[in-house]
């Protein structure tokens, strides 16, 4: 049976400009990091882009390394794209990245030009498309001069391959520099992703600051830090969650005793709230102005649906952050 995006798709999503651009974007953001590799289910990752469209997420983030195997989570989103979404892509916001280890050898890594051309390059043709919306360096590269770096992002978008250019990773310092190296050239920086979470709070020392500052976009990622900032490690490990299968980002280490005490107290304010834990670390981010869109993974249809219903209620009281600072 044919695909028929749901025509009530845009009703209830929010949607957020982006810096000073002319670009919004759904204020949650489905990332492909996983669940969709060769590993995974196709028809689940199928089900999971489906169900993301028709309830308004228009903006699919990936990276060339995506998978496993690298690579992959690209070549089945360009099946998706092809078997479901013909027609619709100009309702989509597609970002790639390209900045970790990709292939072998010196030019399959960090940020040279050679490497950030060629690898946009093989993504286009993984995913079949002609071009990305949003394509960033993944992470700073100490060896290669910023300079070079940018003015392959600048290369890229002015060749049409990429519409915006955007950074991840980078600190306050680092994206300030970046920032102010692609507006001399005349292709502004989009957008910056971050780690960012109630339990990782790096952007806060400056970064969004310059960020706000240079009216350029923030989009984190690992909002609900791997899953910690759910209910779900409460009462012990489930065999299903990312701890007990995968290991590699989060593993038993992370589950200390005074984590889970920080997990319940603030479970019980999110309680308060009137929402899952999970809503409330999703609203505490995009409570702020300065935070465009918020990333979520999901191995699940269902847990799509469930996170936007973090968008009823972004507020907090002063004396609710006052608490959830104390908590943290």
């Amino acid at each position: 049976m044919t695909y028929q995006p749901s025509p009530a798709r845009y009703n209830d999503m929010q949607y957020r400009r982006c810096g000073n651009s002319g670009l919004k974007l759904p204020a949650l953001s489905l990332g492909l990091w996983h669940n969709f590799g060769n590993v995974n289910n196709f028809e689940n990752s199928r089900n999971l882009i489906r169900t993301a469209f028709d309830n308004g997420i228009t903006h699919f983030d990936l990276a060339n390394n995506y998978g496993p195997p690298p690579g992959s989570a690209e070549e089945n989103f360009g099946r998706i794209l092809k078997q479901d979404f013909d027609g619709y892509r100009d309702e989509m916001i597609i970002s790639s990245k390209a900045g970790y280890t990709m292939w072998d050898g010196p030019y399959g890594d960090w940020g040279s030009k050679k490497y950030l051309v060629s690898s946009l390059d093989q993504s286009l043709k993984r995913m079949k498309l002609d071009y990305v919306d949003i394509f960033y360096h993944h992470r700073p590269d100490p060896d290669t001069p910023l300079e070079e770096t940018m003015m392959a992002l600048d290369l890229i978008v002015r060749q049409g391959k990429a519409l915006y250019a955007g950074i991840s990773n980078y600190n306050a310092e680092q994206a300030a520099k970046a920032i102010a190296i692609l507006k001399e050239l005349g292709t502004p920086c989009l957008i910056h992703q971050p780690k960012y979470s109630m339990f990782v709070r790096n952007p806060e020392n400056g970064l969004l600051d310059v960020l706000k500052d240079e009216g350029v976009g923030c989009i984190p990622f690992s909002p609900l830090a791997q899953g910690l900032l759910t209910d779900k490690y409460l009462n012990g490990i489930p065999e299903d969650s990312r701890v007990a299968t995968s290991g590699v980002f989060l593993n038993e280490n992370h589950i200390t005793p005074q984590r889970i005490q920080q997990i319940s107290k603030l479970n019980d304010m999110a309680k308060q709230r009137g929402q899952k834990l999970a809503h409330m670390a999703l609203a505490w981010l995009l409570r702020d102005s300065r935070v465009t869109s918020v990333l979520i993974g999901s191995s699940k249809p269902e847990q799509i649906i469930d996170s936007i219903e973090a968008l009823k209620n972004t507020t907090f009281t002063d004396e609710e952050l006052q608490i959830i600072n104390a908590i943290l």
